[in-house]
């Protein structure tokens, strides 16, 4: 096999790379558009090359990109430029309505493309556990398998082309209301008084636990909104769900409502803060800051933040 290709080498596509070259033990070339992110890859053990070298050099592609504009345009490239028999894995969240053309496409130049969305967030991404759920034609997901495996705890055939892409929106429409949900009863449990740290270890082993509540609820306990899954990146989702609902003629209020709150977080400039930070809809409703310094006084100004933001004169 020829070299293998990674393109997107951000939050989760650096990491998936490098767990590609430890453990496929082939060469990974990878590509950013951020030249500082194509220097971390190459301390990191993946070979920086350019997105000509890819084309040339490498004979499945992957991508993990954040917006369909830039997967349709990456993967228009790469499918006129990259000679037959090519393999392109699209690991990106991108929408069916722009993944299927561009089976079609690439079919027609004798370039295979799947989808292969992956779940579980950055940390799955740095210890190669992530879920990956694919669509596309099944002999080319048994051909790259063993690849996908490298990055992925559980590697699922779905379907079709774009059936990855779905089950990924079905997948993100799940965690954005545990997400909303979980903001929602933090917030209402401190306007009632309860120590949060306490209600975790209450609530954690039993129904209401989750793998959602285990990696957000430490970060509503201490305010932290740093980015590990920003907010931009699970709008997209929502916004692709929103998409495929209105095609299919089917209302989704659950999700409806999470994207309004992510939509909210991006008129106040907070896109690029973790999807968690939509908690901060509940904060500002109920009059209470999260976080282990925060004022109880709900009649201050001041307490409408987590105590981190208010202290940096952050948004």
């Amino acid at each position: 096999m020829r070299r293998l290709g990674f393109i997107g080498l951000g939050i989760m596509g650096l990491p998936m790379a490098r767990n590609l070259t430890e453990k496929s033990g082939l060469p990974v070339l990878g590509y950013d558009v951020s030249q500082a992110r194509g220097e971390l890859a190459s301390r990191s053990g993946v070979a920086a090359g350019s997105l000509e070298r890819i084309r040339a050099e490498c004979g499945v592609i992957f991508l993990s990109l954040p917006k369909n504009e830039l997967v349709q345009s990456t993967v228009e490239n790469l499918i006129s430029s990259c000679p037959g028999g090519t393999v392109v894995v699209d690991m990106s969240s991108t929408s069916p309505a722009v993944i299927r053309p561009l089976y079609a496409a690439a079919k027609e130049k004798d370039v295979s493309l799947l989808d292969s969305p992956v779940s579980g967030g950055e940390s799955s991404a740095v210890d190669g556990t992530l879920a990956l759920m694919c669509g596309g034609d099944k002999e080319v997901f048994d051909r790259v398998l063993p690849l996908l495996r490298t990055m992925g705890k559980t590697v699922t055939y779905i379907g079709g082309s774009g059936c990855g892409c779905v089950a990924k929106i079905a997948n993100n429409m799940i965690v954005g209301c545990n997400i909303a949900a979980l903001g929602e009863a933090f917030c209402f449990a401190k306007k009632a008084g309860l120590d949060l740290e306490t209600l975790f270890e209450a609530i954690k082993n039993g129904f209401a636990g989750s793998a959602v509540m285990n990696a957000k609820a430490p970060r509503l306990i201490t305010g932290d909104f740093s980015p590990s899954a920003r907010i931009a990146v699970h709008q997209k989702d929502l916004k692709n769900a929103a998409a495929l609902a209105k095609e299919m003629n089917v209302e989704i209020p659950m999700s409806q409502i999470v994207l309004d709150y992510m939509n909210q977080m991006e008129k106040q400039g907070r896109i690029d803060e973790d999807h968690c930070a939509i908690a901060s809809v509940y904060e500002q409703s109920m009059g209470i800051a999260l976080g282990r310094d925060s004022c109880s006084d709900s009649s201050s100004d001041s307490c409408s933040l987590p105590y981190e933001r208010r202290s940096k004169n952050l948004p």
